[in-house]
């Protein structure tokens, strides 16, 4: 069973000892300079003298006596002062019941299977820790998003003793990675940086940092076993493993290689992580800092296909030569691909520069992309090869999904006067989509609900969140709004009227 790691204290009994294992006495073949990397958009900070604030960046020795053990002390030393340990805490919420806790709950701490850890009473309130890792000294720092989830109050205390408050800045799920922003940073927080998880070959060393079981700082070390596994975990799985301890605790912590550069971050166990322990890869954590630390939530390109792997059997049925791609099984009605003329049955092998060898990869690589973006698509149709220049639309949350709504989505005046919060239209067609509806609001009242898609306000047609936000804060007090919206996936369009109440 994969799960991911449990951020709450076990109890010290579930802690075993075991034999040390020597990681070996070779020398490890020295890292090739990766390429470099594009710099990410985070703030500038100085000390307060100020000198600027360089990342915590291990340089190994040159040279090492033939057959000499290499310690990781000065490693250790160089980057601990970074990782942190996160601690949360949320509100008690209503018991659910020995049959209403939610799927991979009890497993993940510990309980026998559906057994209500809190009786027929209420549920106490939340605990739990995690690590994470400082990657700005503005107090910037990155944990798993099961982390913070559902929590009120995140706390992080740095290795040296310090304690902050902090925000959460932004989360996306599907990935498992969160920001966080410590309140009253004073602004040369040791800080690490984040390498090129791509340039890491099987078999390289590794090193991870972390709070296993409420342990701070436990350093453990091995090799990176595999790349690229999906573990079904989520729709984006590409994640690195490695046999280097990880543990319930671990969450959120940094995997780092021997330069000191953070190549990933420790996010699952295989059962009871018996060698077995996967990280988010640091480069797919690099292409989502941009929207976490601007809006909080992640927007992916999307396509509008369904589609598998090209196996030598479909191959041959479809008259390709092509030996991987992922093969179009279906497309969505209005969605971008159908627009852009896609077909069922089109074996696709590159999206932009990104090469297609099944239908994960192509999944990831359209999620990296902008919403609202144009990219070529090179596919085999009928045994022809030929590029399809697609605008992608944004990915729609799925069923059993959280809706994430960005810091900036709705204005607070208008979701405080009319009851109503905005979104830009996920199926990439255009509008604002209702995220939520307040009980009792002016909103509900004109019988708009979630998911619906505003077109036009009043008399002005309306592309956007912006535009829509603009026309409705406009209105005179005690004003109807004649409000046109669609519903994603049905033909037509609603007639809505929205009484605008005074300020």
């Amino acid at each position: 069973m994969v799960r991911t790691l449990p951020s709450r204290r076990r109890l010290a009994r579930a802690l075993m000892l075991t034999p040390l294992v020597a990681l070996g006495a070779c020398k490890p073949a020295p890292d090739t300079a990766p390429p470099e990397q594009p710099t990410l958009s985070l703030k500038t900070a100085t000390a307060p003298s100020g000198a600027k604030v360089e990342p915590a960046v291990y340089s190994p020795p040159l040279s090492t006596a033939p057959g000499a053990l290499t310690s990781l002390a000065p490693l250790v030393d160089t980057v601990k002062g970074a990782v942190v340990n996160v601690e949360v805490q949320a509100r008690a919420r209503p018991a659910m019941g020995m049959r209403g806790l939610p799927p991979g709950f009890a497993e993940r701490f510990g309980l026998p299977g559906g057994q209500s850890p809190f009786g027929g009473g209420g549920a106490p309130p939340k605990q739990g820790q995690g690590s994470g890792f400082v990657i700005d000294p503005s107090g910037l720092v990155l944990t798993n998003n099961h982390v913070v989830e559902g929590a009120d109050t995140v706390r992080v205390k740095l290795e040296d003793g310090r304690a902050f408050e902090a925000e959460v800045l932004g989360r996306d799920a599907l990935t498992d990675v969160a920001l966080l922003q410590l309140k009253g940073a004073s602004g040369n927080l040791p800080f690490v940086k984040l390498g090129d998880s791509d340039g890491l070959r099987v078999g390289d060393p590794v090193m991870a940092i972390g709070n296993p079981f409420g342990l701070a700082s436990s350093v453990s070390a091995g090799i990176l076993s595999a790349r690229a596994r999906d573990i079904h975990a989520g729709p984006y799985d590409d994640f690195l493993q490695t046999d280097a301890a990880i543990n319930p605790g671990n969450s959120g912590g940094p995997l780092f290689n021997m330069r000191g550069e953070v190549v990933g971050m420790n996010t699952a166990i295989i059962g009871g992580a018996t060698g077995i322990g996967f990280a988010v890869p640091a480069n797919l954590i690099q292409a989502l800092l941009p929207q976490l630390q601007e809006t909080g939530v992640v927007r992916r390109g999307w396509v509008g296909l369904a589609v598998q792997d090209l196996t030598p059997e479909l191959a041959r049925a479809l008259r390709v030569e092509a030996a991987k791609g992922a093969v179009v099984a279906g497309v969505s009605a209005g969605g971008p691909g159908a627009k852009a003329g896609l077909r069922e049955e089109d074996v696709i092998t590159s999206v932009g520069e990104r090469a297609v060898d099944s239908a994960g990869s192509l999944t990831r690589a359209v999620a990296l992309l902008k919403p609202g973006s144009e990219v070529k698509v090179s596919l085999v149709r009928g045994g022809k090869a030929m590029e399809v220049p697609v605008k992608l639309g944004t990915r729609p949350t799925q069923r059993g999904e959280e809706e994430m709504t960005p810091r900036d989505a709705t204005p607070a005046p208008l979701s405080k006067r009319l009851g109503l919060r905005l979104s830009e239209a996920q199926d990439g067609s255009g509008g604002a989509q209702v995220v939520s509806v307040e009980s009792g609001s002016a909103a509900e009242r004109a019988g708009l609900a979630p998911g619906m898609v505003l077109t036009q306000v009043g008399d002005q047609k309306v592309s956007g969140v912006a535009e829509a936000a603009q026309a409705l804060t406009a209105a005179e007090p005690g004003a109807a709004l004649l409000l046109r919206a669609r519903v994603p996936g049905q033909d037509g369009a609603l007639l809505r009227a929205i009484e605008v109440p005074a300020r």
